[in-house]
């Protein structure tokens, strides 16, 4: 029971991080978890522990814990990690992929592409999201994906920046169509180049915003454009 709860609090504060509904910097104090909760102290301390472990959260001498900061630097550096792992995924996409995927994944591209018509920032970043998740699955690597889970929960408030720059979401989107055509062609090579291709675009990106990115993800951004 204990360890349920311990599991459900953990995905439920990871997922507020990844919304920006926890910013950068702010305290998570382990009585206001416990109430809002339900569970004790003991819990709350094991639940902020695994959220450490998975780069979210740090602990600071007599401060307690507070979400993780990652400067834009580390988040070129964590982008250039998933390079390697996402473009191992790709090609095991790729070799393993059924027509049901493959559909699957051109129904995302659609959704996509009609979220940038829509200028529905919000929605193009989970579909985002989700297609690359869907292609981890797709890959069945355990250990890259659970890597993988891990280092894009990190960056989730700068790729959310970089949805804000003019113009990127119609390059990502050409660069996802990509993907998705090599995977669902079973083209292991044409799949791995277009993943690397992508993910260094998107390093490129992030070497050109400001040092400070201009809203964390999830926050203010619901009526903004994804332009």
């Amino acid at each position: 029971m204990a360890d349920d709860q311990k599991v459900a609090v953990v995905e439920s504060v990871r997922a507020a991080i990844v919304r920006g509904e926890y910013a950068p910097g702010q305290r998570l104090v382990e009585i206001d978890l416990c109430a809002r909760f339900g569970i004790s102290r003991f819990i709350a301390r094991s639940a902020l522990q695994d959220l450490a472990a998975r780069g979210l959260i740090e602990f600071t001498r007599n401060k307690g814990a507070r979400v993780r900061t990652i400067s834009l630097a580390e988040a070129i550096e964590i982008t250039e990690v998933r390079m390697l792992l996402e473009c191992h995924i790709a090609a095991r996409a790729a070799q393993r992929s059924t027509r049901a995927d493959a559909a699957a994944l051109r129904r995302v591209i659609v959704d996509m592409r009609a979220a940038i018509r829509q200028a529905e920032l919000l929605r193009y970043s989970g579909l985002n999201a989700r297609l690359h998740a869907m292609i981890r699955d797709m890959g069945a690597h355990e250990t890259a994906a659970r890597l993988l889970r891990q280092l894009r929960d990190q960056t989730a408030r700068h790729r959310f920046t970089l949805a804000l720059v003019p113009g990127r979401p119609a390059v990502s989107l050409r660069q996802h169509d990509a993907i998705v055509a090599a995977v669902a062609a079973h083209d292991r090579a044409g799949a791995e180049l277009a993943m690397r291709e992508h993910l260094a675009s998107v390093i490129d990106a992030l070497q050109d915003l400001p040092a400070h990115p201009l809203v964390p993800a999830g926050q203010s951004t619901a009526g903004r454009s994804a332009r």
